[in-house]
């Protein structure tokens, strides 16, 4: 086995309450604050050389956890146990391994800590597994981190033959054989990430709707103001998938606002995100069809739908063809095993969402399948910030996703990101509609951390890393990331 495989020594989570500079509202949810976890690893190879890695994760229960018959602060109060049980189980696991086969290894463990710490907090429902998957997902990313640390090479350099045990066909099937998660996985970051910027359900437009009363902070209010500040040119829209009309405004409002700021309107991108609450497709296919009738650039600017159905997707089977065939459709809450991606096929999706809060692992085995299989996917930030936002968009620059990223940490919780900021500032403060990822580079997942940093807060160096040479992607990305990239290659 490859002396690069490592152990888990210790693994510790810290918590910490973060409140939103704005309210953020998705679906039936407004969110103000949240804990905010970080997770401390320290592994050895075995060579017995020894590293600490970290992971971040917002336990962002109103997501993940949205029964109402479970108390707020319950909800966050399970999820912050499972991740401590997630971690004392990591710290238990003695084999050495590759990190994607540390956490397979231990994924029946988590569904079963969760149990244990629903049954032993009465609660009345248990925790959804995307729930626990969310509180084991800083402990994965810590592991990965560290892994890369104590081997002394990038993370994503550690996905080939060389480094792992066996091929990928123990995780997803003959048709892997001789097959590794490394050969779908960029040589190089991508110099640059177009980014998804989020409108949500509350957000203020124009500057003309901001409250006279809103906090001078230093960021905007208001999505002319963000576009002009970071030049952003895609758009995630927040609808309320149950207010045909109100949506329909929204759309058309998103992108009049859009083309009064941008210089060129085949720039922009929007994407469609009910957060499950269309009762049944025709819903999204109705509001489209509308949206071709009374403005048909704004249809033409709709580059994919997300999630417009409830995430129970074994019991609704709905059949997806009809929407797609309008416009693509990629699943999010409802994907949470390979099975999952399988009936979604079946079923009529176009792609899949990847978000690091479903764990590093699980993202890197469902992008080589899709890859494989031509199936697009996205990247996702679910408004983490810190470290997080830096895995995410790390993600994204070593992979090959359709359409950029959603990064809207940025936008809702900037300062909680002000250390990482200072370090890698073409990530957090968003330029020309691109984040810029000169700064992502070292060893592990390309935080750039102390290697002194301990138990303790991360400490961030100064130091800045030369970046190799893009290379071209596995997959297509659609047409328009290539114009966001180009109009961005043109400017520099």
């Amino acid at each position: 086995m490859p002396d690069s495989d490592i152990r888990v020594l210790e693994a510790e989570a810290h918590f910490s309450e973060e409140r939103a500079r704005e309210s953020f509202k998705f679906g039936s949810a407004v969110v103000d604050s949240i804990t905010l976890c970080h997770v401390w690893a320290r592994v050895q190879n075995r060579r017995g050389q020894v590293a600490d890695g970290w992971g971040v994760v917002f336990l962002s229960y109103p997501w993940a956890f949205r029964d109402p018959g479970v108390e707020s602060a319950v909800k966050d109060a399970a999820m912050r146990r499972v991740t401590e049980g997630f971690c004392a189980r990591a710290a238990e696991y003695a084999t050495f391994a590759h990190p994607i086969d540390i956490f397979m290894a231990l994924e029946g463990d988590l569904a079963a800590i969760s149990a244990d710490v629903c049954a032993a907090m009465a609660l009345p429902v248990a925790m959804p597994f995307l729930g626990a998957l969310v509180c084991a997902s800083p402990v994965d990313t810590a592991i990965h981190d560290a892994f890369g640390v104590v081997n002394r090479i990038s993370t994503y350099d550690g996905y080939g033959a060389d480094f792992a045990g066996h091929d990928l066909s123990a995780h997803l099937g003959a048709g892997f054989r001789g097959r590794y998660v490394g050969d779908y996985v960029r040589p190089a970051f991508a110099p640059v990430v177009p980014v998804f910027h989020t409108v949500g359900g509350v957000d203020a437009l124009r500057a003309s709707e901001v409250d006279a009363g809103a906090r001078d902070d230093g960021y905007p209010h208001s999505l002319d103001r963000w576009i002009a500040r970071d030049g952003v040119c895609g758009f995630k829209i927040k609808l309320r998938g149950n207010d045909l009309g109100w949506d329909l405004d929204r759309v058309q409002s998103v992108y009049a606002v859009a083309r009064e700021t941008l210089d060129r309107p085949d720039r922009i991108g929007l994407s469609l995100d009910a957060n499950e609450q269309c009762e049944s497709p025709a819903y999204m296919i109705e509001l489209l069809r509308r949206l071709q009738e009374v403005d048909a650039g704004a249809y033409d600017a709709v580059v994919y739908v997300e999630q417009p159905t409830a995430r129970d997707m074994r019991r609704d089977r709905f059949d997806m063809r009809a929407l797609a065939a309008l416009k693509p459709v990629f699943i999010d809450e409802s994907l949470i095993s390979l099975d999952d991606m399988d009936l979604a096929l079946a079923l009529g999706w176009s792609g899949i969402v990847l978000k690091t809060c479903k764990c590093h692992s699980m993202d890197l085995l469902f992008a080589a399948r899709a890859e494989a299989l031509g199936v697009p996917y996205v990247i996702q930030d679910l408004t983490n910030p810190g470290i997080a936002l830096l895995q995410s968009v790390g993600l994204a620059a070593r992979l090959n996703p359709a359409h950029g990223i959603e990064a809207n940490a940025r936008q809702y919780y900037p300062e909680t990101s002000l250390p990482e900021a200072r370090v890698h500032a073409g990530i957090f403060r968003v330029r020309d509609g691109v984040a810029w990822t000169d700064s992502l580079g070292g060893f592990g997942l390309g935080y750039r951390l102390s290697g002194s940093a301990g138990r303790g807060s991360p400490g961030l160096r100064r130091d800045r890393s030369a970046q190799g040479v893009d290379a071209a992607p596995a997959s297509t990305p659609s047409d328009w990331t290539r114009i966001c990239v180009s109009c961005t290659e043109r400017q520099e």
